[in-house]
């Protein structure tokens, strides 16, 4: 394998010194678009043929087992293969762009496909286009460590799998690219679109080519917009505003409970099996993805989705459908949270669709047995998908373009435009950051939309620590600090105990007039000299921690110290300027020279 990583590498160093940066780098794209389509469609396959081969299988209440079956069979491979546990999801990677330099590790390459294919294909109540995005990534995150390029072209392919990943499984190359500068990459410069565009039209051929049609999501709309409905888009959009709230915290607390319950795994997928076995058994449409029903409630045959359901089965009447298909809103994230706090391996990009699918049904329908007007039902289901997926991901310009694009016009953009947009508005306002990214925002451990804080966020402050050596005893006289001041040229020195714990400090200020004057004994011992600092780091601090201790001491000088309180070094508030600065200037446009 080493063998020919470095037949490739001669190769492609051949090429890099025929192109310029920019056309490498476009080079590079197109491989990236191609690996991750591939993969996503290869991905889209397994699962459509596991769901095939359990939908074939005669006794109808059968198949309600496989959830449980994919669980133990995720959990076994995890356990076995992966070391009892992995990252997943969008948290993932971008913790990888804003901590690890945009390195993740090649198991990420195929480990989200196998786990994903059983959890997904087995029945299990999450979507694909999370492992996907993930997988992707991965994929343009080391076929860009091989091609050796910098963090920020790194950066840049792994939004470029990701983009390509998404672009695949929805045949949608524009609502990919939007996702990758709207979700992962927080900083963007325009000649960054250009191998977007690229590897998510390679991604989106993939699809088209290899996938039958019957695997692609896509609908034809049957009404045209009217205008005289925008209000009852206007109320969708808070509805599923507050929906899109409600997935989110009860899709957190349902995993959360399940994945601090300390039991063996197995157990604990045997316990969510069963669980989803009952939801499925009263709703069938919570087994799976789901896309075959947002199919049916979108183009009007939603009584299709109650056949096995062994309460619902002649949900003919429209407040009973009426019923069932609120319950399917409320119950879907229940199910999503049983399936990942359980150990599945999945996401909530196709629940929320299928969420909002359902909901827009439940609205148009509740308005259209009230016999007060008649509402396109197929129309609203799709703004209602916008709208909720707006507000579960944080990605609304995303949703405008994936709903325009799956329904092969821009006939509906503009109740999209107004769904979305009022959807992600309300969840704003309760939640600045997303739940798969809360925590770690919160942490500082992921790029967040302000600037200033991303760039702190780089710096480490080992990084900016200076010469520790500037250390002496309490126990030394002046005579010894003399010596230490001839020796070094700066102006804050360390003191240590006996212990050699931090004591605090001296400056150079304070002992000035004491060093010039005359009368004093060499022999003075520095203890009377000795103050606390205005503020300490230490060495696990964030630097915009360090930056807010900086600013509220007025400092320019300020001592870090490790977990034990011992000393490790100073960080001057001028070389973390310094390197601010040279980070600011890193950001250049590709068809700028290096």
């Amino acid at each position: 394998m080493n063998y020919l990583k470095y037949i490739y590498q001669f190769l492609t160093g051949k090429l890099r010194a025929r192109l310029n940066k920019a056309q490498y780098v476009i080079y590079v794209s197109s491989l990236v678009g191609l690996a991750s389509g591939l993969v996503a469609v290869l991905l889209k396959e397994l699962v459509h043929h596991l769901q095939e081969w359990i939908e074939d299988i005669p006794a109808p209440p059968a198949y309600l087992i496989f959830p449980a079956i994919g669980l133990l069979l995720t959990i076994f491979i995890t356990n076995h293969f992966f070391h009892r546990g992995y990252k997943r999801g969008i948290g993932m990677v971008l913790n990888a762009i804003a901590q690890k330099s945009s390195f993740i590790p090649r198991s990420h390459t195929y480990l989200h496909v196998i786990t994903s294919a059983l959890t997904v294909g087995m029945g299990g109540s999450v979507g694909l286009e999370s492992p996907i995005v993930a997988t992707g990534s991965a994929l343009g995150s080391n076929i860009g460590r091989v091609n050796e390029l910098s963090y920020r072209d790194r950066s840049l392919m792994i939004a470029c799998g990701a983009a390509a990943g998404i672009a695949a499984v929805f045949n949608a190359p524009i609502a990919g690219v939007i996702f990758a500068i709207e979700v992962l990459m927080v900083e963007t410069v325009v000649s960054y679109f250009i191998p977007l565009i690229i590897s998510a039209v390679i991604g989106a051929l993939c699809s088209k080519i290899i996938l039958q049609e019957s695997f692609l999501f896509n609908f034809f709309l049957t009404q045209s917009f009217n205008y005289r409905f925008v209000p009852y888009y206007i109320m969708l959009g808070v509805l599923s505003g507050f929906v899109a709230l409600y997935y989110a915290r009860s899709f957190k607390k349902t995993e959360h409970y399940l994945h601090e319950w300390k039991v063996n795994s197995y157990v604990k997928a045997i316990v969510g099996g069963l669980i989803l076995l009952i939801l499925c058994y009263t709703l069938p449409p919570l087994f799976g993805e789901g896309y075959v029903s947002i199919k049916k409630v979108a183009t009007g045959e939603i009584e299709g989705t109650t056949h096995r359901s062994y309460i619902f089965a002649y949900a003919g009447e429209n407040w009973t459908l009426l019923i069932f298909a609120i319950s399917v809103v409320f119950l879907k994230p229940v199910a999503a949270g049983i399936t990942i706090g359980s150990g599945g391996n999945g996401g909530n990009f196709a629940p929320s669709l299928f969420v909002g699918s359902f909901l827009g049904f439940s609205f148009s329908r509740l308005f259209n047995s009230l016999n007060w007007v008649q509402i396109p039902e197929g129309n609203f289901s799709l703004a209602g998908m916008a709208g909720v997926l707006s507000g579960v991901m944080y990605c609304p310009l995303t949703a405008i373009f994936l709903i325009a694009e799956i329904t092969n016009g821009y006939e509906l953009f503009i109740p999209l435009m107004i769904v979305s947009s009022i959807s992600y508005s309300i969840v704003k306002h309760f939640e600045p950051y997303s739940m798969e990214t809360k925590l770690l925002a919160l942490k500082g451990e992921i790029f967040t939309h302000k600037k200033e804080q991303n760039i702190l966020n780089t710096i480490s402050v080992q990084e900016m620590l200076g010469d520790s050596s500037n250390i002496i005893s309490i126990n030394s006289n002046l005579s010894d600090l003399i010596r230490m001041i001839n020796d070094s040229n700066t102006t804050v020195y360390a003191v240590h105990d006996e212990q050699n714990y931090f004591a605090g400090i001296i400056e150079l200020n304070d002992v000035k007039n004491l060093i010039l004057g005359k009368g004093i004994e060499e022999s003075f011992c520095i203890e009377k000299l000795v103050k606390q600092p205005q503020a300490v780091i230490y060495d696990k601090d964030s630097m915009p921690r360090v930056m807010q201790k900086f600013d509220s001491t007025h400092s320019w000088n300020l001592p870090v110290l490790d977990s034990s309180n011992r000393f490790l070094g100073f960080i001057s508030k001028s070389k973390l300027f310094n390197r601010y600065r040279e980070i600011l200037s890193e950001t250049t446009d590709l068809y700028e020279e290096a």
